[in-house]
């Protein structure tokens, strides 16, 4: 099989964005101090790589924006610019704000730790690999709520997957409510459904506690819940809910959208384009060019648990690439997390097998430059892709 036909319809090729992102890796690295560089900066197969959870963790990764200095920081936030559509990137930084919001809505639970536990400066950046030419590398910014994932394969493949954002509170937010179109297209199609297609639609009267795939760094063929979200028992399903909201990649559930109307595909559609946008624009194009190729009967929208907003609720939608995953379930559906991911190009996981693969057929080019051409013959450019 031929490298264009492994990706199948998506190329996931945006050199215009990976030359951005890389020029600006390399201009921070240039920045940063000693212990700066130690704290950001690990090796590619470094397995914390994949742990992308989006709740607040001792042992968070990365340089945090506390320990950089202010135009560092801007170079930072930039970077999740470029990564991201221009209304996603105003909903980062509105949920990173929010922090400041659960300072003061959880000070007696938290008590004098409050001010050091929610604050809008604990986000982290890695760098995973070596960011440079025909290379491999990642980059990350991640903390409470916010997971923005690169991967960049040879400087030519890119993945953002997966891509997670969340938000506390949902009711009550005031006018940071970042996540309103998320969660309110869900509900929107969801009341759009007829009471027979509703009857399809929801697969289950209890949400899970988080999303179903978890964050495991690929999805199998099929994937339970957790009993309860981490460091969060207050809200528990059992077994028996547990296997009826399983999902199963070759199985979608759920109503698929050629069962919609002329007026309800285009709020589904609006909905896998809100989750789009969490893409660079030649990404999103992509899939949804996939999308509009596949038909409706290629997507499916399913949702579990209450059908009215302040009780727990779920929904997912899968497309032949793709699964979007939204809960509000804890807190009495006051606490929501989101996430798009690609099947097979999560982390770029796709693109670097067939990368590896190739450079260990024909060998790199970054191999040809400190390897003498004394003794070898001159041969076709394999490596050159």
């Amino acid at each position: 099989m031929s490298t264009a036909d492994a990706f199948d319809s998506l190329s996931h090729e945006d050199p215009q964005t990976i030359q951005k992102l890389l020029v600006g890796v390399i201009g921070l690295m240039d920045t940063f101090s000693a212990e700066q560089r130690s704290a950001a900066v690990y090796g590619f197969d470094d397995p914390r790589r994949l742990d992308w959870d989006i709740i607040p963790k001792p042992d968070r990764l990365g340089v945090s924006l506390h320990n950089l200095d202010r135009h560092q920081k801007v170079v930072v936030l930039e970077f999740v610019r470029l990564a991201v559509s221009y209304e996603v990137f105003t909903k980062i930084l509105a949920i990173m704000q929010l922090e400041h919001v659960l300072r003061a809505r959880e000070a007696d639970f938290l008590g004098v730790a409050a001010p050091l536990w929610r604050t809008s400066d604990s986000y982290f950046f890695s760098i995973f690999g070596r960011p440079g030419f025909e290379d491999i590398w990642s980059v990350r910014f991640l903390g409470h709520h916010v997971c923005i994932n690169v991967t960049v394969v040879n400087q030519r493949w890119i993945s953002c997957t997966p891509s997670a954002l969340g938000q506390q509170p949902t009711i009550g937010a005031g006018v940071l409510n970042p996540m309103a179109d998320d969660e309110g297209l869900g509900f929107a199609l969801l009341h759009a459904l007829s009471d027979e297609q509703r009857r399809v639609a929801v697969i289950h009267d209890v949400a899970p506690a988080d999303f179903v795939s978890r964050q495991v760094p690929a999805i199998g063929a099929i994937e339970y819940p957790d009993h309860y979200d981490l460091g969060m028992p207050q809200y528990q399903i059992t077994t028996e809910d547990r296997r009826a909201l399983a999902l199963r990649r070759d199985e979608p559930s759920g109503i698929s959208g050629d069962q919609l109307d002329s007026k309800q595909l285009p709020v589904l559609n609006g909905l896998v384009d809100t989750y789009l946008a969490r893409l660079p624009a030649a990404a999103g194009d992509q899939y949804r060019a996939q999308i509009d190729s596949d038909g409706p009967s290629r997507t499916s929208f399913a949702w579990a648990g209450g059908l009215v907003r302040g009780e727990p609720h779920y929904y997912r939608i899968q497309t032949r690439s793709l699964l979007i995953e939204l809960v509000n379930a804890v807190d009495s559906g006051n606490h929501l997390h989101s996430v798009i991911r690609d099947f097979e190009h999560d982390f770029a996981r796709d693109s670097v097998l067939a990368h590896e693969a190739h450079v260990s057929e024909h060998g790199s080019h970054l191999s040809t430059r400190t390897t003498s051409s004394e003794g070898t013959e001159l041969r076709a450019n394999d490596w050159a892709w």
